[in-house]
């Protein structure tokens, strides 16, 4: 009797130790509801701040968030500075000199270390960021999955080959993203992020110049500020209409021509998502409904969880 009760009770310990390491696997929502519960507080309330002094953020962090998930996963890599020992992503093509919102993250970090140390990791920091810009620029909400790890490792490499470029054509973008696990639609509805933000005028120039699929005055327009030679890093808004404002203005752009990169126009030129860019257009509701669920499942890509990785102390070094 005793030993079949030692045997049930062996059962059910083995069980609950699986089942408690496969949700270490699982994202939760609620993942620091009793460790840390004023977090999604404490960000939000930097967010504001930040996003008041200056708008454009909220796209920059978006930005960041999704070149962190398509490199190794959502694991707050691309936050690592480089070292004299250590590579980081900081300095990999797609984010040179381009990729910013840094020090607001740090700023959020140091204001949640000072309400619960060592219990919230950065990659989900920048998680939730991410969609605290998006809402306090007019966007949707979501309910972002949480428990995410930092990587104690970065990869420059992988930055370079795989996170898709603004000259990317549509066949090489639904690759790239089929890679991740998203599909075609998961790369329209999350192209439509491109509704707030700004691009540098060397990742446009060869669209306004050479490019025929362009309404001939928004060309004239942008090449008042990004001539033919120079003035590379001289910026104009993707979005023509309400660049710092999440709506889906981004989608109408592209319907009459006017995507700023190559990579936004090949979403409307005769092609497979042209039907879902038209719907998008006419229906705000729709593109708010997909890009929320989207970004739940970018936030979704292979995160480290249960004791992999580590929870920095300081989002740019490893511990």
């Amino acid at each position: 009797m005793a030993n079949s009760l030692n045997n049930h009770l062996f059962v059910v310990v083995s069980i609950l130790s699986l089942l408690a390491f496969s949700s270490n696997a699982q994202l939760s929502p609620t993942f620091y509801a009793k460790t840390c519960p004023n977090l999604q507080t404490i960000v939000r309330s930097a967010m504001r701040q930040a996003v008041a002094k200056e708008a454009r953020i909220g796209a920059s962090i978006l930005r960041l968030f999704f070149h962190d998930c398509f490199v190794n996963g959502c694991d707050g890599s691309i936050l690592l500075d480089d070292t004299a020992t250590f590579t980081g992503e900081k300095n990999a093509g797609p984010n040179r000199n381009s990729a910013r919102g840094f020090e607001v993250i740090d700023t959020i970090k140091t204001n949640v270390e000072a309400s619960c140390n060592a219990t919230v990791s950065c990659a989900d920091i920048l998680a939730l960021a991410t969609r605290d810009g998006v809402v306090l620029l007019g966007g949707p909400s979501w309910s972002v999955p949480l428990g995410r790890r930092d990587a104690r490792t970065a990869s420059q490499s992988a930055a370079n080959s795989q996170i898709p470029g603004p000259s990317s054509d549509l066949s090489t973008l639904t690759s790239m993203f089929a890679a991740k696990g998203l599909t075609s639609s998961d790369l329209t509805v999350l192209s439509g992020g491109h509704t707030i933000g700004q691009a540098q005028c060397q990742f446009f120039r060869n669209r306004i110049y050479n490019e025929t699929n362009i309404d001939t005055n928004f060309a004239t327009t942008r090449k008042a500020n990004c001539p033919a030679t120079g003035g590379n890093t001289n910026l104009a808004p993707l979005d023509t209409l309400t660049p710092n404002r999440f709506d889906n203005n981004y989608f109408s752009d592209l319907v009459n021509g006017r995507g700023l990169l190559h990579s936004d126009q090949v979403l409307f030129n005769g092609g497979s998502q042209d039907a879902l860019v038209r719907t998008y257009s006419g229906n705000n509701a729709a593109f708010f409904r997909d890009f929320a669920a989207a970004m739940v499942k970018l936030g979704n890509i292979s995160p480290l969880t249960g004791s992999s990785g580590e929870i920095r102390r300081n989002c740019r070094v490893v511990n």
